[in-house]
Parts: structure tokens; sequence; C-alpha cells
């Protein structure tokens, strides 16, 4: 299968064009390759690849930054999905799309279904949501794939964030409220492999198995990595200021895939002590400073 995979450069896109160039011929875009929100560019390079499916993974995912940004939220994750959708449609292309948690308001007491209606909070959660929408009023072949919590090699995430700030300071405050299931990149791009070599269609939700605060999966980041002398303080997203607001449970069922019986993802804590390993091979922990910092995350 000829594939093109938009955002390549990025996390997940690093981690899932090896995977995929296994079986199947692919072109990895970044952004040096064109402008995604400029529809004349992405029929052209489509039109040049002549893919049979485009996944589609290049977005603005900096959450508070898109509140700040709407305008860039719409172009890159709105109107370029849109773009893609038109283009695909012109070349009879099927398109897999990554999405996310956010696209859910946070008022379940239960993890949230692919069909369960959505209500994002955000602009970000709003930006994706509409790129879902066009894909399906385009193309009768598309796969949605929603999922939260992203952490692994090639970019920046909670776990590198945890593990630069636990050197450097002697406290962190940690949002307690939040819950919703870490997903290492590594195993959703294994995942995402699989779904395209099925042939399946429609939203499916792909994340880590369990759940659990940000403050739990910091406080799991210091133990797997044998951090001392800091101290996680656990504190309300009302203590904690930030340009966007997000879902206190974003917890996602992975109910469809599941029924595939394929396998679902790893437990979040082992898809974490999978990458602190690959870490090691990499870097070694640098020691400690004092001080005192807040940390967060962006959702991706």
């Amino acid at each position: 299968m000829r594939i093109v995979v938009t955002g390549a450069g990025g996390m997940l896109g690093q981690a899932l064009v090896p995977i995929l160039e296994a079986d199947h011929q692919v072109t990895g875009l970044t952004r040096k390759d064109g402008d995604l929100c400029d529809e004349a560019v992405v029929a052209g390079v489509l039109k040049r690849h002549q893919p049979d499916l485009v996944i589609h993974l290049a977005a603005f995912t900096q959450v508070d930054a898109c509140e700040i940004e709407p305008e860039k939220a719409k172009a890159w994750n709105e109107i370029a999905t849109l773009n893609v959708a038109r283009a695909a449609k012109q070349l009879g292309a099927a398109v897999l799309y990554t999405s996310t948690d956010y696209v859910f308001d946070g008022g379940h007491d239960r993890p949230y279904r692919e069909d369960d209606p959505t209500n994002p909070l955000n602009v970000y959660g709003r930006s994706k949501l509409m790129g879902e929408k066009h894909l399906r009023e385009i193309l009768d072949r598309c796969l949605i794939v929603r999922t939260s919590w992203l952490f692994g090699p090639y970019g920046r995430n909670f776990v590198s964030t945890i593990r630069r700030l636990a050197g450097e300071k002697e406290e962190l405050r940690i949002v307690s409220d939040q819950r919703g299931s870490p997903t290492y990149t590594r195993h959703l791009a294994q995942k995402l492999a699989e779904l395209v070599a099925a042939g399946e269609y429609g939203v499916f939700h792909v994340t880590g198995t369990g759940n659990c605060t940000w403050f739990e999966f910091a406080q799991k980041i210091v133990e797997f990595c044998g951090i001392e002398g800091v101290r996680l303080i656990p504190v309300s997203s009302s203590e904690y200021v930030c340009a966007a607001k997000r879902p206190a449970y974003s917890v996602l069922d992975n109910q469809r895939l599941n029924g595939l019986g394929t396998g679902l993802l790893p437990h979040w804590e082992t898809g974490l002590k999978d990458y602190l390993e690959e870490l090691q091979h990499g870097e070694e922990w640098s020691g400690k400073t004092t001080g005192t910092r807040s940390a967060y995350a962006s959702n991706v």
C-alpha cells in the first residue's frame, strides 16, 4: 500500500513511520514539504504521491497555546484536515486521523465510548472535533483514532518534563483532579499499523490500559526513575492557572478495539517502564538543585 504520513517528524510520526515501512511504501511529510493549510499545496503534494491511505498526524497540539491562538488552532487542526479530506476524496484515498480525549467535557463518571456525545471545553478539543466532522462528511473511508496523554521519544511530554524538573527542584506542584489514560507512542504506533492492516474504518478509542491523575502519573515517574529528594504536592485545577480548561475525567473506553479481538494496548505503567528503559540508553540522571516549580502537561 502507498501511504503518506503528515506530521512524520512529530512524536507519534517518528514512532509510526518505521513500523509502516516494513510492509508499505511510505512517504513522510513534515512542515518543510508544504503548508497543509493551503488547499492547492495539499492537493498537489498528494497527487504527486498518489497514496492509497493518508495518515494525518500533523496538528497544533499545545492545548494552552491553542486557547491563546485560536485562529492558528483552526488553521492547523480544522482547515488542514479539511484540505487533506478533499484531496484524498479526489484521489480515492482513505484517511486515518488522530484525535483526542479532549473532545469530551469530562462530565461522565465512566470511560467515554466512541458513540458518546462530544462537548469539548477548549479550543484544542473543538478544533480537533471539527477535523473529525470534516472527514466524516467528505469521506466514506476514514478511520478516526482518539487517544490521550501521549508520551514517548522524539518530543516534549509530561514524563520528560517531570524528570527534568525533579532534577532541578525540591518541590513540584501537580494537578490531582484530572484523570485520563497515559499512552506510550510506540504502543500506539504498533496498534495504528495493525488497524491499517485490518482495513478498519470509523471511530476507535485507543489508549494505554488503566487510568490515573496527573499527580499519580508523576508519582510513578519519580518511583520508576528512583528519584529521591523531590516532594510532589497535589493541587486542584483551580489552583493551577492555565489558559485552557481541561476535562476532569477523560478516560476513553476502548470497546471497539477490544471487539476486534486483536488485543488492547499494554497498561500505561508498562508503557512508562518501556519508555524509561529506552531513555536509559541515551541519557543519565543528572542530580538535583534546590527550589520550587509547578509541573503540568500539554495534551497530544
